[in-house]
């Protein structure tokens, strides 16, 4: 079957077939393979998205469900527009050493820049809640935590600009 969708700002067509999910679409079909897959199980958040502006597990959703949508992939993550710079949130992982092996980085990026945009004033304690969902096998969390404060509020002052 055949879908068509925006990829990364970008109108994307691709053939399929109707069993392939988002994350094998992404990694086989298109070469982009910053969206990690660590279980196939939707239960570590490697394979985190953005799909119509909301943070989604690639390994278990279905492509064909991209068809018509938005899908963001942490590829398409950027800093402001004309600017060489990350985003506010890749900045603050790197500023405050919020990655240690880099495997999970992607989908802790894509769920913290969700987390952020949905409430721009993060506590501690939302952004525990809200990255649950995503695994890290490295580090303690703490300067995973700080940095999605960080970049949560580099990304309400970039908002100012």
């Amino acid at each position: 079957m055949q879908i068509s969708f925006t990829l990364n700002g970008r109108p994307t067509t691709v053939d399929l077939e109707p069993a392939t999910l988002v994350a094998e679409l992404l990694r086989e079909q298109l070469n982009l393979t910053g969206t990690h897959i660590g279980c196939d199980t939707s239960q570590c958040g490697a394979c985190v998205v953005h799909l119509d502006g909301l943070p989604v597990k690639s390994c278990t959703l279905l492509a064909p469900a991209l068809d018509g949508a938005t899908l963001l992939t942490i590829e398409g993550l950027k800093g402001a527009p004309g600017s060489n710079r990350m985003h506010p949130m890749q900045e603050a992982f790197r500023e405050h050493h919020g990655l240690q092996c880099g495997f999970c980085t992607p989908g802790m990026l894509m769920t913290a820049v969700a987390l952020a945009t949905e409430k721009p004033d993060l506590t501690e304690a939302d952004v525990r809640h809200g990255l649950e969902g995503n695994i890290c096998r490295c580090t303690g969390y703490q300067n995973i935590v700080v940095s999605v404060m960080a970049g949560a509020a580099a990304m309400n002052a970039a908002k100012g600009e």
